[in-house]
């Protein structure tokens, strides 16, 4: 690792854990008849059945990871890593109230 980078090793793990959270929860929402998928790839995958879904979301985001891992010395894959957890909290934001919404809190 050179002089002055930042060790993003962690940060990608808990990206990537956050891309299977919102994957599991995506299908529960989505199965349960509560939410939609919004993406119409996503959609089209989750419309053949969860595992095409699931690896697919999986697959893309071990890609990702890989990709962030292999260039974690430049500093746009630090603003990247930064960048998709801001997203993602974001995105479990969204599912917290879903569900919450969906356990009738809202109504």
């Amino acid at each position: 690792m050179h002089e002055g980078s930042v060790n993003l090793t962690r940060p990608i793990m808990i990206l990537f854990g956050l891309n299977a959270l919102d994957a599991l929860l995506t299908i529960y929402w989505v199965q349960a008849g509560i939410a939609t998928e919004t993406n119409h790839l996503m959609n089209a995958l989750l419309a053949i059945g969860p595992i095409p879904f699931l690896l697919f979301k999986l697959g893309f985001g071990t890609f990702t990871a890989f990709v962030l891992l292999y260039g974690s010395q430049f500093r746009l894959a630090t603003f990247g890593v930064r960048a998709g957890l801001v997203a993602y909290s974001f995105v479990m934001c969204v599912h917290l109230f879903t569900g919450l919404a969906a356990a009738g809190l809202f109504s």
